[in-house]
């Protein structure tokens, strides 16, 4: 597809100009023709880097090292530009730099036209983006953040070496950080206040004569408040502008699913068929199942029933953990001790709505980790992370013959199949035709 846009001043530029510096504005829309193809996937690996900033963001505390180091693995594992020279476009895990910073500049224009359409969804995508640009920041070096600011025309009143001298004292006592030393080798901005309410409220900044005198460790919130301007002011002239886009056959229905789209692991291809049998289910479900499952299957022992959407869900985590068709004929036929279920801890985390983070604080609490180390997104990766703890890395002991799991098909994707899930629901008929709805 192509981005509307004057495609002629495109070609008469450098492409290096285009991306000279890692971190962008994102003030200039991409001219040029990508495939579908690349479009989506550029789409999902964006939405996936979001998606962990916010994750992140909840476990712990912004700007920490734990923070730092957790993105930064999470910048590397889905070829995001970081600090990188551009270069000589030196290719890292088969990706130059330079195809980082385009993938960053058109995934970013993308998630806009899907987080435009509503005020919830431009919040959520606002905040994301907000916490990705603070981040990547902080990580330039001086130099870099000073070339940043230039190149976007960031110019702010740089305080003389005199006037520092001269307010020495009161710098050291408003400044977080600053000592005597420190204030000679630091650069001071001064800017008007209302640009700096955020350095103000938490008194950090020097005030006088309705100026704010800036550190330039702290500089980022000023131009994050900038950020933040632009990004929103971008995103309403976008929704203006949906219809238009919405009209392409081709776009509307993949910008649809990327507002609610799974981006983690695709369990529903049974890779994993008779690794557990029946008499396994109670006691997996008390150390191994995800909070959600386990209720469905004490809902179940309690009430030998469950209604057509606990079924189809609890039905599906089974065949993902390695129950048979046949096996999940029986167990639902079958009656078994009624299970116990502690949910007492997960709670302010639930309350906050961060309903992935809770199980994942509940994973790490009942099994007694400081930190999982991953994030989770899934009843079925809970399960498989669970049974990899507690056998010491080994997987749960197969119960077929070599025969067997030679058929089964390894070939793991990112969205499931039209076939799949019809086969999925084709399977779960059976089922529901057992546990009708009275």
């Amino acid at each position: 597809m192509q981005f509307p846009g004057r495609r002629k001043k495109l070609i008469g530029s450098s492409q290096n100009d285009l991306y000279d510096h890692c971190l962008q504005f994102y003030g200039q829309p991409p001219l040029e023709n990508i495939s579908l193809a690349e479009f989506e996937t550029f789409a999902v690996e964006r939405l996936k880097l979001l998606k962990t900033v916010e994750n992140i963001g909840v476990s712990y505390v912004k700007n920490s090292d734990q923070y730092s180091k957790k993105l930064e693995a999470e910048f590397s594992s889905l070829n995001f530009p970081l600090k990188t020279e551009l270069g000589d476009r030196k290719v890292q895990g088969g990706i130059s730099e330079y195809e980082k910073r385009r993938k960053d500049h058109i995934s970013h224009f993308i998630l806009r036209l899907a987080y435009c359409q509503t005020e919830d969804l431009r919040r959520w995508f606002i905040q994301q983006e907000m916490d990705l640009f603070r981040y990547r920041f902080g990580e330039l070096t001086p130099k870099h953040k000073t070339d940043f600011l230039h190149k976007n025309n960031l110019k702010y009143e740089t305080v003389s070496a005199e006037e520092k001298t001269s307010l020495k004292d009161k710098l050291i006592t408003s400044s977080y950080g600053l000592s005597g030393i420190t204030v000679e080798e630091y650069d001071f901005y001064k800017v008007p206040f209302q640009d700096a309410l955020d350095l103000v409220r938490t008194r950090k900044v020097y005030l006088l004569a309705g100026n704010a005198y800036i550190p330039h460790h702290e500089i980022v919130t000023i131009v994050l408040n900038d950020f933040r301007t632009r990004l929103s002011k971008a995103l309403a002239m976008t929704a203006r502008s949906l219809p238009v886009v919405q009209s392409d056959e081709r776009l509307q229905p993949l910008l649809s699913h990327l507002s609610h789209a799974y981006v983690g692991q695709d369990y529903s291809i049974q890779k994993n068929i008779g690794k557990i049998s029946l008499e396994q289910i109670d006691a997996l479900s008390g150390k191994s199942f995800p909070l959600c499952m386990r209720h469905l299957h004490k809902a179940l022992r309690e009430n030998h029933h469950l209604r057509h959407g606990g079924r189809m869900q609890y039905g599906l985590f089974l065949k993902g953990i390695g129950l048979t068709l046949e096996q999940a004929l029986q167990f639902w036929r079958s009656e078994f001790v009624k299970g116990k279920v502690d949910a007492d801890k997960i709670l302010e985390l639930v309350k906050g709505m961060h309903y992935q983070l809770a199980c994942q604080k509940y994973f790490e609490l009942t099994h007694n980790v400081e930190d999982a180390g991953f994030s989770l997104n899934h009843p079925n990766q809970y399960f498989t992370e669970s049974q990899k703890l507690l056998g010491g890395g080994r997987e749960i002991k197969k119960e077929v013959d070599m025969s067997q799991q030679s058929q089964e098909d390894p070939a793991s994707v990112t969205r499931p199949s039209q076939a799949n899930s019809k086969q999925a629901h084709e399977e779960m008929g059976d089922l529901d035709s057992f546990f009708q709805d009275e």
